[in-house]
């Protein structure tokens, strides 16, 4: 089976199975279709789900999505918004040695999905976010109009008020489509459903590694095979019976996609349409996700409170005239000092604390700089 034919497992029609794929789309369109209605009333007109599709680069997860969103406009008629990270997140935040810089992109994107469904929600015009960075916004909010979910009210980008374009009774689904290799990723999105009665879903790609570095290697900016071996080694697959929120996932051979794979994913989308998550519905195992993502959120807020305040200081070390030497050795100790202060954050695992340095990042940066005082004076004394 070629490369194309393993992978376009949604809408697969080819010439020898064609027949077969409009006798099961019709079959799963009558099937659906009967539901409709009760779908429409229940939610007052705004039937709202997240699909995150996950799985190593190169499994084949946005040729998926795309035949999905397609082959979903033309059976059931609802609307389909594909978010490819790729697409969104800026490539420089996929060349930074440190991971934090990448991370802020993710959450910046959650931030602008939820300002949004809160406007979808509310069924007001949707305003742009006042705390946006403009490039990653540009792309979202372009995103949205190209797939014909909002349109433009102004043409100042400043104050502009975007009109939300839809059909009010049609549900829609937004397709995230990222790696997602680690689980807590994932839970991010189920946060977001859970906060706001969507229904929500995953399906996985478990795709070979070699599959995968050959699809790699004939892209036009392959990523390093290092990388993929890496990820491969953290991926975290969905476990619904450790990981009861994870109960409306589907595993996908995306080599051995057959068209019961492409009923399996009518089915699961519809039920997680029909059993949203609900809001107060929160056991020991979701809290004990709550806190960890909590305590890796305040170390991402506090390491980004260092590192400004060390460029800060290395800026003003420059400008008392340190030697390209000294300034090197002082980097290195001030990062050393930054690696030993977060360590002991990360040991305050009590709420208070957690609390008291995600709320203060002031006094996160101002303890440092007492601690790196005498590190900066014994520099800065010789000048």
């Amino acid at each position: 089976m070629d490369r194309q034919n393993r992978t376009e497992i949604i809408d697969p029609i080819n010439k020898s199975g064609r027949e077969e794929h409009q006798t099961v789309s019709s079959l799963v369109s009558q099937k659906f279709h009967q539901g409709e209605t009760m779908e429409q009333e229940r939610v007052g007109g705004h039937q709202l789900g997240l699909c995150v599709l996950c799985g190593l680069p190169a499994a084949g997860k946005t040729r998926i999505a795309q035949a999905l969103s397609s082959s979903l406009r033309k059976c059931k008629g609802w609307s389909c918004i594909l978010l490819s990270y790729d697409d969104l997140i800026p490539l420089e935040a996929f060349s930074e040695t440190e991971i934090s810089h990448w991370r802020s992109y993710r959450h910046e994107l959650l931030l602008y999905l939820e300002h949004f469904l809160q406007a979808l929600i509310k069924g007001r015009h949707y305003v742009p976010p006042s705390n946006r960075t403009e490039t990653m916004w540009k792309s979202f909010s372009s995103c949205l109009i190209e797939q014909g979910l909002i349109s433009a009210g102004t043409e100042d980008s400043a104050f502009c008020q975007y009109l939300i374009d839809f059909i009010p009774l049609r549900p829609i689904y937004f397709i995230l489509d990222d790696n997602f290799y680690y689980r807590s990723m994932r839970y991010e999105v189920y946060q977001l459903a859970r906060q706001y009665s969507l229904g929500f879903c995953q399906l996985f790609l478990d795709s070979q590694v070699e599959v995968c570095l050959e699809r790699n290697s004939q892209r036009k900016e392959p990523l390093p095979e290092e990388t993929i071996f890496a990820m491969a080694q953290k991926l975290e697959c969905p476990n619904p019976k450790k990981y009861t929120w994870e109960q409306n996932s589907l595993i996908l051979k995306s080599a051995e996609f057959s068209f019961e794979d492409n009923l399996q994913v009518f089915n699961l989308l519809s039920s997680a349409l029909e059993n949203p998550v609900k809001s107060m519905e929160e056991n020991a195992e979701e809290k004990e996700m709550d806190r960890a993502i909590c305590a890796s959120n305040v170390l991402h807020q506090a390491d980004q409170a260092l590192r400004r305040t060390i460029s800060e200081t290395m800026q003003k070390a420059k400008a008392k005239g340190l030697t390209p030497s000294e300034m090197k050795i002082l980097s290195e100790e001030l990062n050393k000092q930054k690696v030993e202060f977060l360590e002991k954050i990360k040991q305050k695992t009590n709420k208070e604390n957690q609390f008291y340095v995600e709320n203060s990042p002031f006094n996160i940066t101002s303890v440092f700089s007492q601690e790196t005082d005498d590190i900066v004076k014994k520099y800065l004394n010789k000048h």
